[in-house]
């Protein structure tokens, strides 16, 4: 977005650069510093980094070069010397500056979308109303790469929404950044014509389905560690480190294992005596405080609350593990390891008219701090043979009052025989969605609980 509008405003003075993930990690380097020095660059605008890069803003300014950090992650002990915000607030700022018309700025309201769901912020206020626009552009006036990405991820004739930004636009941007050069997806979503837009879509779908085989391998590696070395029981936090794992997939496989053990989880991947590491988090646990504790074993950190960045010499591991699992003894107790699952309403299905479901939707868009509604219905007859579908999802027919709804339970095919218990009467805790097939649209329970 940044590089678009500024290019609109300056021309060719506008040019961009995303740091390797294997050679440089995360944030602002001397490298880039360095590469702007020899361009001839006079502004550098960091973009979801830059706020504890206090060392290299000051070589930047020795070196004559200004710099504005948009970024909204936890800040240091220090500020860096420069001016901070979030990158749309400043576009918004400058074009008051300029007396230019503000109107301007909707046109990129897709990509301030795409970016707040894929960072999961909080969609309350300010946020929900910008992505709630953006998300109008997406489905009804998408830009030439987002339209070649819909094509390309078969989401054409759906209705976009934050969840689908999520698990189906997000791991598509990212795939090319973990595995290879990010600028390919800077390259799409700035594409002039559709046909270019269609070579760049087509070159992340290959990066995801590759992602996706490292991520499993990766996946079961972690999984054997936890269940072979880990006290899984006992410990309150995991840290697993191994010598061949990819560091592009490791942030993605420690959201899997949080999911999978409810355990803050550092992953770090080791190379040529250094771990690129990345935590996840659990409601109850401020992790990037918990890393801020540990720091003086590493060589950098950053993140905020739920996720987490670190750099770590591959000898202090080790001592880095137990200061970890220390703190974590320490912050968390034994219930705030109980995954909780927070019930809004119970309810019966004849009360889901078309006026409710109306008002349900004027909710939306739905995200962190404005989740879906959670209903629990009591009673409920289990209507046909529950099947399991796709890898582990439990697929079924509940009725309750007359009224039957489909509804299916992510990777819930262990529940298979309760459903068939108790001559097939269910108490359910679900959310509502709508599920679009075949150009059809109708209601679908989407489980979360079965008791």
């Amino acid at each position: 977005m940044l590089y678009l509008v500024l290019s609109r405003l300056v021309g060719q003075k506008v040019s961009y650069y995303i740091p390797d993930r294997m050679s440089e990690g995360y944030g602002l380097s001397e490298k880039a510093i360095d590469l702007a020095a020899a361009k001839g660059v006079s502004l550098i605008i960091t973009v979801d980094c830059g706020i504890t890069a206090v060392d290299e803003i000051r070589l930047a300014r020795e070196k004559g070069i200004d710099t504005i950090v948009c970024d909204h992650h936890q800040p240091g002990e220090a500020l860096p010397e420069a001016v901070a915000g979030v990158a749309f607030k400043m576009l918004q700022a400058l074009y008051q500056r300029l007396e230019l018309p503000a109107a301007e700025l909707d046109d990129y309201l897709d990509l301030v979308a795409i970016g707040s769901s894929a960072d999961i912020v909080p969609l309350v206020d300010e946020n929900r109303i910008l992505v709630r626009h953006g998300l109008d552009k997406v489905n009804y006036n998408p830009r030439y790469g987002v339209r070649a990405l819909l094509e390309s991820s078969g989401l054409t004739n759906r209705e976009i929404t934050v969840g689908l930004i999520v698990f189906v636009f997000a791991p598509r941007i990212n795939a090319v950044g973990r595995l290879g050069d990010a600028r390919r997806a800077v390259q799409l979503l700035s594409s002039p014509t559709l046909q270019k837009a269609r070579i760049f879509a087509r070159e992340l779908e290959k990066e995801n389905r590759l992602r996706r085989d490292i991520d499993e391998v990766t996946f079961k590696d972690a999984d054997e560690l936890v269940q072979n070395r880990l006290d899984a029981e006992n410990d309150r936090a995991f840290v697993l480190y191994k010598r061949d794992w990819h560091p592009g997939v490791i942030g993605i496989v420690a959201s899997r294992i949080v999911e999978k053990y409810y355990r803050p989880t550092i992953m770090i991947a080791v190379s040529d005596g250094v771990g690129k590491g990345s935590a996840r988090s659990i409601s109850n646990f401020n992790l990037y405080q918990a890393v801020k504790d540990c720091s003086h074993l590493l060589e950098e950190f950053g993140g905020h609350k739920y996720a987490a960045g670190l750099t770590i010499r591959e000898e202090n591991i080790p001592q880095f593990v137990e200061c970890f699992k220390e703190t974590a003894r320490n912050l968390l107790q034994p219930e705030d390891l109980i995954p909780s699952l927070r019930i809004d309403a119970e309810i019966n299905f004849d009360q889901f008219t078309p006026r409710f479901i109306r008002l349900l939707k004027l909710m939306g868009p739905f995200g962190p701090m404005n989740m879906r509604p959670v209903f629990m219905s009591t009673g409920v007859k289990v209507k046909n043979t529950p099947t399991i579908v796709g890898s582990n999802h439990l697929k079924l027919k509940l009725e309750q009052s007359g009224v039957v709804f489909d509804a299916i339970g992510f990777n819930m095919g262990d529940s298979l025989e309760l459903v068939e218990q108790n001559g097939g009467i269910i108490d359910c805790v679900y959310i509502v969605e709508e599920n679009q097939w075949n150009g059809k649209r109708q209601l679908q329970l989407r489980l979360k609980a079965i008791k």
